[in-house]
């Protein structure tokens, strides 16, 4: 090509004027091809910088063990959690592979004004073929299976609770941080209302009036614990909405709803399970701490805080009690702030 033929060529295009139909919206089905690619691409990346990170991959571990524990622990040892013996109150753990070597076989070393005093229930009582491995409480009940269906308990108001206040904060500020304007400056009044009120405070005076119960306890978690969550969404949202693939998703013709659950929430969605790691160990918290004043689950309910009460009670001369519902909570605690860190370092 000569260099008149390709200035004339170059002059032919810029002389091209763009047309109607150059500017189509995009059917649908290529919208949601182009976004489900988009949308397993970081999936894929985020899941394997994840598997990388040794403490979040143990944190996993380690909740997937508790959850397992919770489900099948109170049917482990064939007594039940809630059957009361008074004849086999305040027993000692005994654990059948140790207590042939001495160690946990039912002795319990009880320090009193009077001096030391040493003895062991189970062969007080005839019953060396027993075994309670965490021992029992003062109603008799065993306290191995107390536990874990308490950690069922407190794991289930907990969940449903964090679960709740993901709906209701994730749309609340994924709506606020989009439409911006007039209409985030009056959302996020509220928020600061809202927030401005210790949740302590807010969940304790939900519990003076309602009546004590799992409903009532997520009904009072949920009251204040969506407003982080909307922080974080709204904050995420805002971020989101810049960057090209949402631009792009306008340019061809997608409406509000369609940007907002299949662009920016799948986008979003690791910053908001970190979140929801880190709520579950503070709805446990305070679902214990509630039990543990006496404003949570009724009397002789199981859960953590209730386990956490009975065994503060008897400390001085049983504090068998009150080290495996305490454990249980700690491991937990550890889990859940494993996983959280592991998922911000993999989603950045």
């Amino acid at each position: 090509m000569t260099y008149d033929e390709e200035a004339k060529d170059m002059t032919s295009e810029a002389a091209y004027i763009p047309k109607k139909e150059d500017f189509v919206p995009a059917p649908a089905s290529m919208r949601k091809a182009v976004s489900a690619e988009a949308v397993r691409g970081v999936k894929y990346e985020t899941l394997k910088r994840f598997i990388a990170n040794k403490s979040g991959v143990a944190g996993v571990i380690i909740l997937m063990i508790l959850i397992l524990l919770a489900l099948a622990g109170p049917y482990l040892t064939g007594h039940s959690y809630d059957k009361q013996d008074l004849t086999r109150s305040d027993l000692a753990p005994r654990i059948p592979v140790l207590s042939s070597f001495g160690i946990l076989d039912g002795s319990e070393r009880m320090d009193k004004t009077s001096g030391a005093l040493v003895r062991n229930k189970y062969e007080e009582l005839g019953i060396t073929d027993t075994y309670y491995i965490f021992g029992t409480d003062k109603f008799g009940r065993d306290l191995f299976s107390r536990c874990f269906m308490g950690l069922r308990i407190s794991l289930c108001i907990a969940f449903l609770a964090t679960m709740i206040n993901l709906f209701i904060g994730m749309n609340y500020g994924v709506v606020s941080g989009y439409f911006g304007g007039m209409t985030d400056i009056l959302m996020q009044r509220i928020v600061d209302v809202a927030g401005s009120i210790p949740t302590l405070v807010v969940v304790t005076l939900m519990m003076l009036i309602l009546k004590p119960g799992m409903g009532s306890i997520i009904l009072a978690l949920m009251v204040s614990g969506w407003i982080q969550m909307s922080l974080i969404a709204r904050a995420e949202t805002l971020k989101v909405k810049q960057l090209e693939f949402v631009q792009a998703a306008k340019t061809m013709g997608a409406g509000h709803a369609y940007i907002i659950f299949c662009e920016i929430i799948p986008n979003i969605a690791g910053k908001l399970i970190t979140q929801i790691m880190l709520c579950i160990p503070d709805a446990v918290f305070l679902e214990a701490f509630l039990s543990f004043v006496g404003l949570g689950m009724p009397a002789g309910a199981c859960s953590l805080g209730t386990l956490l009460f009975d065994g503060f009670d008897s400390v001085l001369l049983h504090p068998y009690k009150l080290i495996p519902p305490a454990f249980l909570m700690i491991l937990l605690m550890i889990g859940c702030h494993m996983v959280a860190e592991g998922l911000k370092e993999s989603t950045g």
